[in-house]
């Protein structure tokens, strides 16, 4: 089955949802599923619908030339995703691999609808599990002197592999403003705590000073705003006053699989829709 996913995001009005199922019945398109969300406050309205692409009136510039027709008068932000074109995915990863070995298991399990094609490391520890994986690996080491230089030649590389989306998978390096802006949306970090508690480094020594008695790791989108983007996903786990800062940081890494993976998946299956500094995550 070919199907398609219509994300939208506009002021709340009336007629929205009809409006919107006119316009792809009137193409002969199936609704397999919808969802939607208002934001009572800010007045946003917010909505995915996923449909079946086999009973196409005409052409997909057709039905685009349609949904913009009805999307102009209410200045809807828009966008078409189809399920065919799998997103180019690059992995960032420091000396701690967990998170990268879960993220390239599920791919190859066919988990992830994106593809995978480099692992970029300021260390090379990791080369291994990438070979293992059969993934491109790159080593990029950075020092204070050359990191502008060394982003320079990680964007080029990112470029020539048409890379669409960049997961931080515990990579301890800080993004340039200048690096960001090439990926609008698209760079997503896991950090180990549970945001906004415990921001910066060594949450979980922070965590285990104020003996803490959850832990937990949050999934988001990249700014320069160090560790306060826009969150996808969290989840915590239980913590006892027996645990040391070792302990924590092994039933961490647990929880930071599971919840980078959700946040990778929801993205590339165009489950989140970002407005402001918080995201809508029709999961």
């Amino acid at each position: 089955m070919k199907t398609a996913t219509l994300l939208i995001t506009c002021r709340d009005c009336r007629g929205i949802v009809a409006g919107m199922a006119q316009v792809l019945a009137a193409r002969g398109l199936n609704i397999l599923d919808s969802d939607q969300h208002t934001d009572p406050l800010a007045g946003i309205f917010f909505q995915r619908i996923r449909f079946d692409l086999a009973g196409l009136v005409g052409d997909r510039a057709g039905l685009e030339a349609a949904i913009a027709a009805v999307a102009e008068p209410l200045r809807m932000d828009w966008r078409i995703a189809y399920a065919e074109v799998r997103p180019k995915v690059a992995l960032f990863v420091g000396k701690q691999d967990h998170c990268l070995h879960d993220l390239l298991q599920r791919h190859q399990a066919g988990e992830l609808a994106g593809e995978i094609v480099l692992v970029v490391s300021n260390h090379p520890d990791a080369r291994a599990v990438a070979a293992f994986y059969g993934v491109d690996f790159h080593v990029f080491p950075i020092t204070g002197d050359n990191k502008r230089a060394q982003e320079q030649a990680e964007l080029a590389l990112l470029a020539e592999r048409r890379v669409e989306l960049v997961v931080l998978a515990r990579y301890m390096q800080v993004l340039s403003g200048g690096f960001l802006a090439a990926f609008p949306g698209a760079v997503i970090n896991i950090h180990h705590s549970f945001l906004p508690a415990f921001m910066g480094g060594n949450p979980y020594r922070q965590a285990f000073e104020r003996g803490v008695k959850v832990i937990g790791a949050t999934a988001h989108y990249v700014t320069e705003d160090l560790d306060e983007g826009p969150i996808i996903e969290q989840d915590v786990l239980r913590a006892s006053h027996r645990d040391t800062v070792e302990d924590l940081v092994r039933k961490g890494r647990d929880v930071e699989r599971v919840v980078l993976s959700r946040a990778v998946r929801w993205h590339l299956e165009n489950r989140v829709l970002r407005y402001g500094n918080k995201t809508v995550v029709f999961a």
